[in-house]
């Protein structure tokens, strides 16, 4: 099984967006029982929370399932526990970084560094712009995905 975190500020924007839309890319490739999705927060703010109003609009407008998607921070574990850790922008990565030990490791990178934009994933809770996060999610999730089965020889 390989397991992937995707990692955000918050846990109720970017990060649950990704997982569900890397959890639907895996169901219709029909890799669930090989590739598992989770997401995670850097701060406490939001722990056990749904995600944002705007994360639900949007995948709901797509027909993708937030179903059981809740809030939580990024423990040591993970580390351990994760294949790909993958943050959505620098400030992420190096409070991942940080909060996991400052581990040199490959299996940490930012979510963009997979596609051409090689920029961070703006932050829909303060641009408002939930679509912009879902098509850049979209894109990062099927390099991720090609990356995935490569790596994996899927």
């Amino acid at each position: 099984m390989i397991r992937v975190l995707f990692v955000c500020l918050g846990n109720i924007c970017r990060s649950p967006m990704t997982e569900a839309v890397m959890r639907d890319l895996v169901g219709k490739e029909h890799l669930s029982d090989a590739i598992e999705v989770d997401s995670a927060a850097t701060s406490a703010w939001h722990i056990g929370e749904p995600p944002h109003r705007g994360t639900l609009d949007k995948l709901r407008e797509y027909r993708i399932s937030t179903k059981g998607m809740k809030g939580r921070q990024l423990q040591k574990i993970d580390f351990e526990q994760f294949d790909y850790i993958v943050g959505m922008d620098h400030s992420n990565i190096h409070n991942i970084h940080t909060m996991l030990g400052n581990l040199d490791s490959t299996k940490i990178f930012r979510f963009l560094d997979l596609t051409s934009h090689r920029k961070d994933v703006p932050d829909p809770y303060y641009t408002e712009n939930f679509q912009e996060t879902y098509d850049l999610a979209v894109e990062g999730c099927q390099a991720l995905l090609v990356k995935i089965k490569q790596d994996m020889k899927l």
